[in-house]
């Protein structure tokens, strides 16, 4: 019997067991009430409220521009429609990096106002004491190494990251001093699918991949791109599994013209 089929509640004990037992783990983002209860009533293991609620639901090119509120706002939204799945919620820009005082503060406002389960962050060392400041409150982890979108400024570009032997060796670095910390899990974004394995084997908290290859304990992708309902991005390790975006125009379309040629509402639909 799977651990996933097993549990009415995923917790962070969960997601080890599943590790321990070779069965992966599933992992979307939602940003709102109604496709957070969608999300969690298909059995996902994990919904990540993530900060690429900056993109998908304010339009903004890049993740930085979203504040502490509005990830709260998002965070609250998701938590209520929840009943199984692991919920985490990204620490947005500017509210841990520097400061770990800052970094606890904003932590403990995410859990008390959202009820989520956990915090995810971006960094390793250089964020190495807000991990400890955060988990010293007994407020769970989630780490996020390779690609960190809120550091696009400094790369310069979404590139695959950690292609060289240097920054595959800190990678390495980073994902251990965070498993030491105490972080429950860490997501590897956009790194070499051999390096994805390598982590996952050394480490023992799950890994869970975006473009990170086959081999590591998880998979998470963005629900938008999933869908299909963004059309624009389209990096290799995406798959889409429905066209919404399409589907969608042509309800809108349909609703439209039978508006306009008077079809709606007809005899029946109406008091």
């Amino acid at each position: 019997m799977s651990v996933h089929k097993e549990v009415k509640r995923v917790t962070t004990h969960v997601l080890s067991e599943m590790k321990l037992r070779g069965e992966k783990i599933s992992m979307l983002t939602a940003y709102d009430y109604s496709m957070g209860r969608l999300v969690d009533e298909a059995g996902i293991d994990v919904i990540l409220v993530g900060d690429s609620a900056s993109n998908v639901m304010a339009g903004h090119e890049t993740t930085l521009p979203i504040t502490l509120d509005q990830m709260i706002y998002h965070g609250k939204s998701v938590v209520k429609a929840v009943n199984r799945a692991l919920v985490v919620v990204d620490l947005p820009f500017g509210t841990y990096q520097g400061d770990s005082k800052e970094a606890l503060i904003s932590s403990i406002r995410i859990m008390k106002e959202t009820h989520a389960d956990a915090v995810k962050m971006e960094g390793g060392k250089e964020v190495i004491q807000s991990v400890e400041r955060i988990l010293s409150a007994g407020i769970p982890v989630m780490g996020h190494l390779g690609l960190m979108p809120q550091s696009i400024h400094k790369y310069g570009t979404y590139t695959v990251r950690a292609k060289q032997d240097a920054e595959a060796e800190k990678l390495i670095e980073d994902a251990r001093l965070l498993e030491e910390a105490g972080c429950f899990a860490i997501v590897l974004e956009k790194i070499p699918a051999s390096l994805g394995e390598r982590v996952a084997k050394e480490l023992k908290i799950p890994v869970i991949g975006i473009g990170a290859g086959g081999g590591v304990d998880g998979q998470v992708l963005v629900i938008h791109d999933m869908l299909g309902i963004t059309q624009e991005f389209s990096p290799r390790f995406l798959r889409r599994y429905h066209n919404l975006a399409t589907e969608i125009k042509g309800a809108v379309g349909n609703y439209i013209q039978d508006v306009k040629s008077q079809d709606f509402p007809n005899e029946k639909e109406q008091y």
